[in-house]
This record gives structure tokens, C-alpha cells and sequence, in this order.
């Protein structure tokens, strides 16, 4: 009988551990949801940078991120975009450059462009676990020419928050 309540409460525990150990890194989301992680992000951008407001984007991001700068902030790192369209995405999938990824501090990657042609808009998105969903934490976009000889302005924006150093200071 002892042998029976010490296996199960032994089971019961490693148990609890795995669901604990779970909870704690979640899992990665379907390649639908990506796509629609992807392009809300965009789109939110692209409606910042034709308004000038970047309120909605801001609150958008992780709160390490809003801890940390503003929502001028995202407009001065965003402002080789002012007033340039990135919309035509919408109906455009996404073309993955890397698997999706959770990398060692629990943030999910998501890496791919988009076919523009005759540019390509790539992007790194970078998501933490913020208030119960994924939130971004870094957004890196690139517009580039696809052509040598074109002789379109490439963009390029960053905009992130060092969430290993944020958490080091709480």
C-alpha cells in the first residue's frame, strides 16, 4: 500500500511538472496564425506610416517595449517610411526564409518577405509573451529592389526592445 501512494504521488508530481513546464513555453502557432501574425503587424505599420500616428502600433507592442521607449520612438525609427504604401501585402502569402522558432528566452521568430516585385519587403518579427498573447518586441523591415540596375531608395527600419536586458532588471 505504501508502494502504491508513493508511486502515485510521485506520478501526480511529474505530472504537475509537465504541465507547469508546458504552461511556461507555449507552443507555436499554427502557420495560419503566423501568416495573420505577420500581416496585422505590417498593416498596422503601413497605417502608421501613412498617418503619422503610431498610438494603435505602439500599443501593439510588448510591454518591455512600451516599458522602455514611445510611440515617437517607433515613428523616428519608421521615418524612411513616412507616407510610403505597404499595404499591397494584404492578398500576398508570406514566404518563409526560416522555420518559425522559440528561441532560449521564449521569443517567437518569425522571419520571411514578401514578393513585391520589383521590390521585396522582407521582415523579422519578433514576438514575447505580453499580457496573455504574443505581442511584438522587435520589428525589422526591409524594402528592397530586386533588380542590380532599379534604382528605387531601399528602406530600412528597426525597431526593437533588448527584453534579455529588461528582464535582468526586474
Amino acid at each position: 500500500m505504501k508502494r502504491t501512494l508513493a508511486f502515485c504521488s510521485t506520478a501526480a508530481i511529474g505530472t504537475l511538472i509537465a504541465v507547469a513546464a508546458s504552461a511556461q513555453s507555449p507552443a507555436l502557432p499554427t502557420p495560419k496564425v503566423e501568416e495573420v501574425m505577420v500581416k496585422v503587424a505590417l498593416l498596422t505599420l503601413n497605417d502608421a506610416n501613412l498617418t503619422g500616428n503610431y498610438n494603435v502600433l505602439y500599443a501593439k507592442m510588448a510591454k518591455p517595449f512600451r516599458e522602455r521607449f514611445s510611440a515617437d520612438t517607433l515613428k523616428q525609427a519608421f521615418k524612411s517610411f513616412a507616407g510610403r504604401h505597404i499595404d499591397t501585402i494584404a492578398g500576398m502569402p508570406t514566404i518563409p526564409t526560416e522555420d518559425p522558432a522559440i528561441d532560449s528566452d521564449g521569443s517567437l521568430l518569425l522571419r520571411g518577405y514578401f514578393d513585391t516585385t520589383p521590390s521585396r519587403l522582407s521582415y523579422e518579427l519578433d514576438y514575447a509573451m505580453s499580457e496573455g498573447e504574443w505581442k511584438l518586441i522587435t520589428i525589422d523591415v526591409k524594402v528592397r529592389a530586386t533588380s542590380s540596375s532599379a534604382s528605387a531608395t531601399d528602406l530600412v527600419a528597426r525597431a526593437t526592445a533588448d527584453v534579455t536586458r529588461m528582464q535582468g532588471r526586474k
